[in-house]
């Protein structure tokens, strides 16, 4: 991701955001000229120690909220997908086995052979499909994340903050501020729930994509 005009000010972030890590945001040099006064103006609580709640940011955010039902959109489909193709293959497994009487044992065992590698290569990319899917719901929340940086930077200018903290990393705070309510409402303002991105920060793979491959259930597999 490039830096923004917004990240090349005296403002800096000390620390990359991660799923399990600490979300940490910094004044490299102190707040840039006439900006004490400017923070005045903005109407939040003045705090140097700030703190956020990413699962609530992600939870309660139209972005998150969006991106979470893209995943679920995606996991039924997937599931859709299977079932059928599972009664499909069960069906030819049927045909395959009730063709045995009238065939010759070689001929017959090459196409349970054949049918064996069908079986086994769908369910390979079954599993591949629901990893990516997994690993696109895990990806999502360190994907709102970095598209509401600038935001989260904003906040803490306009709040007078030199650290923003993750909450589940503070064991016992004081003079700290949560601004995960102001940063949901900032988020929701400047991004919404983030459908006319276009810069790839959506890992959830398309549904439809998920429907064009063949894909069965793992438990499924041709009869011995």
């Amino acid at each position: 991701m490039q830096p923004s005009t917004m990240l090349r000010s005296p403002v800096c972030i000390l620390g990359r955001v991660a799923l399990h890590g600490v979300l940490a945001c910094a004044l490299a040099f102190g707040l840039v000229p006439g900006a004490e006064a400017q923070t005045q103006t903005v109407g939040t609580v003045q705090s140097e120690i700030l703190v956020l709640d990413p699962d609530r940011l992600f939870a309660e955010s139209l972005v998150g909220q969006r991106l979470t039902e893209q995943y679920q959109n995606a996991r039924t489909a997937l599931i859709a997908a299977n079932r059928e193709l599972e009664a499909e293959l069960r069906a030819e497994e049927q045909a395959l086995t009730d063709s045995r009487k009238t065939m010759g044992a070689a001929a017959f065992r090459a196409q349970a052979d054949g049918f064996d590698a069908r079986v086994r290569s769908i369910r390979s990319e079954n599993e591949r499909k629901a990893r990516d899917l997994e690993r696109g719901r895990e990806l999502a929340p360190l994907s709102l994340m970095r598209v509401a940086e600038p935001v989260l930077v904003q906040v803490m200018r306009d709040t007078g903050g030199k650290i923003i903290l993750d909450n589940r990393q503070v064991l016992l705070r004081a003079d700290a501020i949560d601004i995960t309510d102001l940063a949901i409402a900032r988020v929701d303002a400047v991004i919404g729930d983030g459908a006319t991105m276009d810069d790839g920060t959506v890992p959830i793979p398309d549904p439809a994509q998920s429907q064009s491959t063949d894909s069965v259930d793992a438990q499924s597999g041709p009869a011995e």
